[in-house]
This record gives structure tokens, C-alpha cells and sequence, in this order.
């Protein structure tokens, strides 16, 4: 048995199942030719991964129509592509006048498109460039005779091992067979740990060569409580965790009997209580009749999840949906977030040093200013099936706030002269996740309608840390009294206008931020769906004044350790008074 002591716990609970070593292929190839008499056996060959390819997409195809998934689309015009007459005509050509082995040929002919298509002053067809690289790399991938790596697909309880996982490897992941995930990188608001939270998955990040600790097959156990990995435990170590899951399972349950109940304080005050989505599921929206409204819909999703920029009329099918299922509750939706962890195939971006800083969300839809009005004009067209809030991330000073109204206001014109309808009631707000905005939170508040605190990337900003970077980790403190002087600098300018302000950070679902939070006056907050219960619970069975109470005691505090063990402390005494 071998015990992991590294890493970080990013989602809470015990997982236990056999390890999958998730790696994403990368092709790797250099010049490499063939004799003249060689050229039948080579076409042979790449006809025979063709016909393999195509199986494969086929299954894929399958998978996602049994499931009603519109994501099937996608593949079939994979099957079109690998077939494509002009692009199998260039393979044979490099094979049989230049005399490439097949899998350069592949290579060549392949990047020689994918070139093409990127050069081209067409958006359409610059998507496609990323369905290219797919099949050239699933060609390339079975002629080296390497299954493909899926997370959608299991027949026992499973631990996944990554490097990383990005939203694409976890649009489909199998919920039922994934008992815990263990990554290199990452950190506390990454999007692995985002969803290992969402999902209730136990996860552990930053945890170094774990490629070398853990191989395929392994009997793991993830004690994401106390931050242990055990590989190849014995049988007692297997019963220890089996009970401790069970029992941490029977307290989630029991949690959980708090959804339905309505989140007021036994001294009766009301809490506004939204929670985030990514992807507007079915699943993700049965949450409504529990919740006041959406605090944040990650709009990304809807581009990350699609091998091509959505159209307007998708994306409008999409945001309408999730307004008329939350009827006349608030729906925050925030638009395109890419950068930093997010990056999209679909989109052509440059490399950058430091993307957290770089050109990303709102200044990337800038340069991208016709995708970022299909997104309004969505939005907008919407409006009329709900009561949308309209959030634009990002935003570093009036002059984006500025910008940001004229860019909608012209939308609003187009929308006029095309005679296409709107609410007029829609509420423009922003979110405040850049420091500089806390200095200005008085116009802030003045110039929008609302606003919600991105608390992920408002402590990486105000501590000047990489929020993924595991070898900082240390230095990422949710919990710095600095945090909370900031975010009570900001309710406090809202309060004075009297217009709303949530947080949908992971501190709005943190047991330890929630009762600061409240007591500092945040009266909206937003999390994830896994939180709901518990942050019912939390504020079912304690007063206000005993949050204002701790409120007031953390802004006397000099360290994140002195308010974490404070706050528990005092969290402790509520519960068995």
C-alpha cells in the first residue's frame, strides 16, 4: 500500500474505485517516406484507419442519440469531413506522387486545410478548423494503435488521473461510475474543482508526477477529507473507507432534507438563495422550484460544449428555455467568460504569457465585437420570456461599463428596426472581480442596475496569485480579512443606492464564508447546485445577529487562519447550543 500525502482537496468526500490514467493524445510526427513499391500497402493502410475512424464516430453517434443528445450533429458532419472528397484526394496524392508514409500524409494534408480554413476572413468557416484537428488526431491516433480516452463510458466505480481536465473532457462525464478525480494542476476555483463540487465527485488537485505514483488499474482510495490518497490499500483499509463513505453519504442525505425549506434565519430574515449553472440541462434546471432564481449562467458552456461558434437562434432557443423554466424568478446570465482556465478550440486566440491578465472575457468579445452582439441580440430577444439579468464579466473601469452600454443600446437599434421584440424591463449589471472596481464601487453602483462578486478571481486579483497554479496554492486565501474588508467596501456603496448585489464565487457555497458574508449585509447569494442544502441548512438554523456577530469579529482578525478556526469555532457552539 502506498499513501499519498500531497495535493489539495478541492471537493469533499471518499472515493473509492480502480484508476484511469486520462491522457489526451497529441500527435507527434515527424518527415517519414515510403519506397515507390510501398504505395499500394500504404494506401491500404490508411484506408483501414479510415474504416476504423469511421466505426468509431459511429458509436459516438450512436452513444448520443440514445440520450436525445444534440451533440450526435456533431460527429455526423465528422463523417462527412473524413470522407471529404478534396481532403482524401490530397492524402493519396502525397502518398502515391510524393511518396509520405500514410500517417505523414494524413498529417500534411490535414494541417495543409486546417491552414487554409484559418486564413480564410470567414468566422463559418474558421470553426471547422477544430473538427479537422479532431478527426486528423483520431486518424493519427489509431494507426498508432492507441484506444481512445473517454470519461463518458465506465462499468465500475472509477477514479479518474489527469494532468488536467478541461470543460470539454467533462461535458460527458459518466456521474454514476466517477468516484473521484486526482489531477497534477489546478486550484480551488478551477474548473475541475468547480465541477468535482457541482457533481459531489471527491477530488484532490496539485497533486506532482502523479503519473508516476498511481498506474492504470490501481485500487485507489481518495480520502478528499483529509487530504490522503491510498493506492493499493489493504482489505482493512477498504473497509475503514467503505463505512466512513457510508456514513459521510447518510449526512449528506440528512443534509439534503434542508432543500425545500425556505432560507430565512430564526430571527426572520430572508435570504435570496440562486444557484449557478453551466450547461441549462434538464438536470441542472430541476433545481428551480428550491432555489430564488439563477445567480449565474456561465454562458461559455453553451461554446465550449459546440464544435462551432452557436448561431443566434441556438443560443436564443437556449437562454429562452431557461427563462420560461424559471418563469419570473431573476436569470443572471453572464456573457462570453473565455480565458485565463477557458480557452475555445472554435476561436482563434493568441498565445499569451499570462492570460489571467490578457485578453480575455469582455475585452476578448471587444475584438470579437459581431460574436459578442449575437450573444446580446440572443439575450435581448429572450428577455420577453422572463425576467433576465444581463452580466458582463470582467469589467475593469467606467469606461468598460461605458462601452458596454453603447454596444447593447446599438443592439437595442437593430433589434427596433428589424421589428424584433425585447423586454425593456432586462437588467444591465456587471460583475466586480477586479480590484480596481472596489476603489470606484460608489459610480459602480450608480451607473448599473446590480452587480455580482466574482470571489474566484477577485482574491487571484487582489492577492496577485495564479488561482491554478499549485505551487502557490498556499499564497490563494479565500478567507484573508482582506477579502472581506474588500467585499464589505462593496455592499456597503450598493446598500447606499439600495440596488442589488449577490456573490456567486465559491464563497457563495462555503460554510466558513456564508455566515461573513451574511453578516456583512449580502442578502443574495449564488452557488453551486451541491451547495444548495447545505447553505439551507446553514442559515435555517442560526439568527442573523449571530452572523453579524462573527462579521464584525473576522474584520478585527489579522490572518485567514484566525478566521477559519474562529468561524468553525463559533459554528460548532450554534450547533450543539
Amino acid at each position: 500500500m502506498k499513501t499519498i500525502q500531497q495535493g489539495k482537496s478541492v471537493s469533499e468526500g471518499i472515493g473509492i474505485g480502480k484508476a484511469y490514467i486520462y491522457k489526451q493524445y497529441s500527435p507527434n510526427l515527424h518527415a517519414s517516406y515510403i519506397q515507390p513499391s510501398q504505395v499500394s500497402e500504404e494506401l491500404a493502410s490508411f484506408f483501414d484507419v479510415q474504416s476504423k475512424a469511421e466505426k468509431e464516430i459511429k458509436e459516438i453517434i450512436k452513444r448520443f442519440e440514445l440520450k436525445n443528445d444534440d451533440k450526435s450533429k456533431i460527429f455526423e458532419a465528422h463523417l462527412e469531413m473524413l470522407f471529404d472528397i478534396m481532403i482524401v484526394a490530397e492524402v493519396k496524392r502525397l502518398i502515391t506522387e510524393v511518396h509520405h508514409t500514410y500517417t505523414y500524409a494524413i498529417q500534411c494534408a490535414f494541417d495543409q486545410f486546417i491552414e487554409m480554413f484559418n486564413s480564410v476572413d470567414n468566422v463559418m468557416i474558421n470553426e471547422r478548423t477544430a473538427d479537422l484537428k479532431d478527426i486528423r488526431n483520431r486518424l493519427l491516433r489509431i494507426s498508432e494503435g492507441i484506444p481512445e480516452s473517454s470519461l463518458s463510458t465506465f462499468d465500475q466505480p472509477t477514479i479518474i488521473i489527469a494532468h488536467d481536465l478541461y470543460p470539454s473532457d467533462t461535458a460527458s462525464l459518466d456521474r454514476s461510475h466517477v468516484q473521484g478525480i486526482i489531477t497534477e494542476v489546478g486550484g480551488k476555483t478551477s474548473h475541475t474543482a468547480i465541477i468535482a463540487k457541482d457533481y459531489e465527485i471527491p477530488a484532490m488537485i496539485g497533486v506532482d508526477h502523479v503519473f508516476g505514483l498511481i498506474k492504470q488499474g490501481d485500487r485507489v482510495v481518495v480520502d478528499a477529507m483529509n487530504g490522503k490518497i491510498y493506492v493499493d490499500p489493504d482489505a482493512k483499509v477498504i473497509e475503514k473507507y467503505v463505512n466512513q463513505q457510508k456514513d459521510y453519504l447518510f449526512e449528506k442525505e440528512l443534509e439534503k432534507k434542508y432543500l425545500t425549506t425556505k432560507p430565512v434565519t430564526l430571527d426572520q430574515v430572508k435570504i435570496e438563495l440562486s444557484v449557478n449553472i453551466s450547461n441549462a440541462s434538464d438536470d441542472e434546471l430541476e433545481i428551480e422550484s428550491f432555489v430564488d432564481g439563477i445567480g449565474l449562467f456561465r454562458s461559455e458552456f453553451l461554446y465550449m460544449d459546440s464544435r462551432h461558434l452557436p448561431t443566434e437562434d441556438q443560443q436564443f432557443g437556449i437562454y429562452r428555455k431557461v427563462l420560461e423554466k424559471f418563469k419570473n424568478k431573476p436569470v443572471i446570465i453572464r456573457t462570453l467568460d473565455i480565458g485565463g482556465d477557458k480557452k475555445l478550440d472554435i476561436l482563434k486566440t493568441p498565445e499569451e504569457e499570462n492570460p489571467f491578465l490578457g485578453n480575455r472575457a469582455i475585452r476578448l468579445c471587444f475584438d470579437h465585437i459581431e460574436m459578442f452582439k449575437t450573444q446580446i441580440r440572443a439575450l435581448l430577444r429572450a428577455s420577453v420570456y422572463g425576467d433576465l439579468w444581463m452580466m458582463f464579466p470582467m469589467v475593469g473601469s467606467m469606461d468598460d461599463i461605458n462601452d458596454l452600454k453603447q454596444i447593447v443600446k446599438e443592439v437595442q437599434t437593430e433589434l427596433v428596426k428589424d421589428d424584433i421584440p425585447f423586454s425593456p424591463s432586462y437588467k444591465f449589471g456587471i460583475m466586480i472581480e477586479i480590484p480596481s472596481l472596489i476603489m470606484i464601487a460608489d459610480h459602480v453602483a450608480d451607473a448599473v442596475d446590480f452587480a455580482s462578486i466574482g470571489s474566484n478571481d477577485l482574491v487571484q486579483y487582489l492577492e496577485a496569485v495564479d488561482r491554478l497554479n499549485p505551487h502557490v496554492t498556499e499564497y490563494y486565501q479565500s478567507y484573508a480579512p482582506s477579502v472581506f474588508r474588500s467585499i464589505k467596501m462593496v455592499i456597503e456603496a450598493f446598500k447606499e443606492v439600495n440596488k442589488p448585489l449577490s456573490i456567486c464565487g465559491e464563497l457563495g457555497g462555503d460554510r466558513v464564508a456564508v455566515p461573513i458574508l451574511l453578516g456583512l449585509g449580502m442578502r443574495k447569494i449564488s452557488m453551486n447546485q451541491a451547495s444548495v442544502s447545505s447553505v439551507k441548512h446553514l442559515i435555517a438554523t442560526n439568527e442573523m445577529k449571530t452572523f453579524e456577530k462573527m462579521a464584525n469579529h473576522c474584520l478585527k482578525l489579522k490572518t485567514e487562519h484566525e478566521i477559519v478556526r474562529y468561524v468553525k469555532s463559533e459554528l460548532t457552539k450554534s450547533k450543539t447550543a
